[in-house]
């Protein structure tokens, strides 16, 4: 068996507003050091159905599995992540629910989150009479309560690429909480204005994560893709 093989493969799940670009920079560094990697391309439909195409992905794997998440794709890993397959979580910036905690939840616990006020709510008719609402970030805040240390270009494209998230994706409740019986590693953003803090602290200790503090925005995926390569490789080493 080569080495190649022998590791285990990567999936990695973005979070709202965004699509799996912003993993870019952490799939090359984690191809080059020999990885298999999937960056999933998450619904944002909700908790209940993400981790279902997220499993029917798993089902699909062979061998050992690392899940990493962003954002609100922490819900989904947590959920999904009782895959006997997956051997470790990673949260890059990313929720940490405990079974019936949502999304909105963690955001409440503690003050400080510039999400409630940062996004616009939209509804909509589907064909079958039924209504819904999404959400987008406002394009005036998008840069600087999300991404203030990625250059403004940059922060311009994920603006101009961000994708809808379904309001009840923020307000259903996870039902499995693999980190209580998986390793979880967390990537604790000192500057997150998206997720306070004092949540991630609190998330991190209940679940006894592995923790790895960095000076960075929300948007630790693309302004220290290093820093989450690293961890990620930490936690498919363990």
């Amino acid at each position: 068996m080569t080495l190649e093989k022998s590791k285990p493969t990567i999936v990695l799940v973005h979070g709202a507003f965004e699509d799996a670009s912003i993993w870019n920079v952490v799939i090359q560094r984690l191809q080059r050091d020999g990885y298999p990697v999937i960056a999933f391309g998450n619904p944002l439909l909700g908790v209940a159905v993400d981790t279902v195409f997220l499993r029917s992905l798993l089902d699909k794997l062979e061998g050992p599995i690392i899940l990493a998440a962003h954002s609100y794709g922490g819900a989904v890993i947590t959920q999904a992540g009782d895959d006997p397959k997956v051997k470790g979580l990673v949260y890059a910036a990313s929720i940490m629910p405990a079974v019936g905690e949502a999304a909105a939840n963690l955001l409440d616990r503690f003050p400080g989150s510039t999400f409630p006020t940062s996004v616009e709510p939209t509804n909509y008719t589907l064909p079958d009479g039924s209504s819904s609402t999404y959400l987008l970030y406002q394009a005036d805040k998008f840069h600087a309560n999300t991404a203030a240390d990625v250059p403004a270009s940059v922060a311009a494209l994920m603006l101009a690429t961000q994708r809808p998230m379904n309001l009840g994706a923020l307000q259903e409740k996870v039902t499995v909480a693999a980190w209580m019986t998986k390793p979880s590693w967390q990537i604790r953003t000192l500057q997150d204005l998206a997720i306070p803090v004092e949540e991630y602290k609190f998330e991190a200790e209940r679940a006894r994560a592995h923790v790895t503090e960095v000076n960075s925005s929300h948007a630790v995926t693309v302004s220290n893709p290093e820093v989450v390569a690293d961890v990620i490789e930490q936690a498919a080493m363990a």
